[in-house]
């Protein structure tokens, strides 16, 4: 699968290193439980694809990846659904936040995604090749 996907436990989730690392340093959950954390979110999603393709939004359409924009309290029904902690669920959306605003970094449109992410929420869903 994505980004995330390096074979390690916990690893199996579409937010690259550097989003990671980057969400890792602003979050309130400890580094070490946030791949796990994401590829929880992730099972839980991945299923739900096809749902969020025609409900939303979607701003990127990668091999690996669909990016979508969200309801801003989008992320407090999917904590709620997965019994996450306040703190998981903030991280969970930061890392997703982030992974949209680097996406924008390197194709130049993070001042777009950047504003967008004022009034809405993002998730990156992990996309099987094989669906593609």
């Amino acid at each position: 699968m994505g980004a995330g996907s390096d074979g390690e436990a916990g690893g199996d989730h579409p937010i690259d290193g550097t989003a990671l690392v980057k969400t890792a340093a602003l979050a309130s959950v400890p580094a070490d439980r946030l791949p796990a954390l994401l590829a929880r979110v992730q099972a839980d999603l991945g299923p739900r694809l096809e749902e969020y393709r025609r409900r939303y939004e979607r701003i990127e359409a990668a091999p690996d990846r669909e990016t979508f924009l969200v309801e801003p309290d989008h992320w407090e029904a999917v904590g709620a659904r997965l019994g996450l902690a306040d703190r998981e669920r903030d991280a969970v959306a930061r890392a997703h936040e982030t992974a949209v605003e680097r996406w924008g970094s390197t194709t130049g449109r993070r001042a777009e995604f950047e504003a967008a992410l004022e009034i809405r929420s993002a998730v990156v869903i992990g996309v099987d090749e094989r669906e593609g």
